[in-house]
């Protein structure tokens, strides 16, 4: 027990020393790609304000801590559907399988498709009749285990592509997330409810940058001379972006655990690499009907002290089943306000078996 509380301590000493580590200015707004990464996945992590990264124990932890994987506690299956700002829908889908003696492999597809666009000219401000698609797709290949009974970790490793009619981009990154089980806060009979400590860093990895027939232009080098090479073929080269590699670490504690009733709080510090540290708060109140399943009501706020915040409060529910005693089905929902951009809906439907 000694020894435990000892390496716990390290720990919380290098999780915290290496996030005031990361603190900086200046605030690197709008300097990197494939923001689509940062918009959180799944119902439940959302409706609690995206503090979810030491609450996350089923196949959302892919976004969330990969390390959360391992402690699911079956198979599981998951679809989210979440229409976004101007007209562009959002997806997650992700399925995770628990392999005896080997921990949790999963994998996982996000995505933004923008749907049909006008093709616009100086000519044809109004449009030329034609159209052209964009999209931003993740693909995601997680692993994780339970080293012990209160220390998990979990890797990601994911391709991100972006694609604009004509013209596209990829990237390789890694997430990786530990999560820690402690018994500060426990009561004497649940030893396995006390503070949560979860870490991540998500979306380390290489820069995009685009490429495409949609860079290319005709090159005149000599317009003086004639009998030259008058349309020698050109191309923009586009920089290199970037992604938002966000750390977070957080705090989960169940103050209320009597009966069917419990209560979950959980505070995250968040620090992404092209803006301002922020917190996040959420807490979930579940009450659990014997052989039925359970019902939850959550809230959270996003961007506690995040300079020039487009975030707020948010909140959802979620209802879990059972259909049969080895398959069950779950129905989460979460609402938010992105400020002018307006009010977000996501509903997420999983199973697990």
């Amino acid at each position: 027990m000694l020894k435990r509380h000892s390496l716990m301590k390290i720990l919380m000493f290098v999780i915290l020393m290496s996030y005031l580590s990361l603190a900086q200015e200046p605030y690197r707004v709008g300097t990197t790609s494939a923001s689509f990464l940062e918009i959180g996945v799944g119902s439940a992590g959302i409706a609690m304000g995206d503090a979810y990264v030491a609450s996350a124990q089923d196949i959302s932890a892919l976004y969330w801590n990969p390390a959360g994987l391992a402690l699911m506690k079956s198979n599981e299956a998951q679809f989210m559907y979440q229409p976004w700002v101007a007209d562009v829908n959002s997806i997650f889908a992700g399925v995770g399988m628990q392999l005896q003696g080997i921990g949790t492999i999963a994998i996982g597809i996000f995505g933004l498709d923008y749907g049909d666009i006008d093709v616009t000219t100086l000519e044809y401000q109004q449009g030329t009749g034609e159209k052209y698609t964009a999209s931003d797709y993740c693909f995601s290949l997680s692993y994780a285990r339970s080293i012990v009974d209160w220390f998990s970790f979990g890797a990601s490793v994911k391709y991100i592509t972006s694609k604009i009619w004509h013209t596209s981009a990829g990237a390789m990154a890694i997430d990786l997330g530990v999560l820690i089980q402690t018994p500060f806060f426990a009561p004497k009979d649940k030893r396995d409810n006390g503070l949560r400590i979860g870490m991540s860093i998500a979306n380390y990895g290489t820069r995009l940058q685009y490429d495409g027939d949609d860079l290319l232009f005709p090159v005149d080098q000599d317009p003086l001379a004639y009998g030259n090479y008058q349309n020698v073929q050109g191309k923009y080269k586009m920089s290199e972006w970037e992604l938002p590699q966000i750390f977070r670490i957080g705090l989960a504690l169940a103050p209320i655990d009597i009966a069917n009733n419990k209560l979950t709080i959980e505070i995250d510090a968040t620090h992404p690499n092209n803006m301002s540290e922020y917190v996040n708060m959420g807490a979930e109140y579940k009450f659990t009907a014997p052989g039925f399943g359970d019902f939850s009501l959550r809230a959270g706020y996003k961007g506690l002290f995040l300079i020039d915040s487009i975030y707020g409060l948010r909140f959802g529910g979620g209802l879990n089943f059972h259909v049969s005693p080895n398959l069950s089905m779950k129905i989460d929902y979460a609402y938010q306000t992105i400020g002018v951009l307006g009010d977000i809906n996501s509903l997420t439907v999983g199973i697990a078996f």
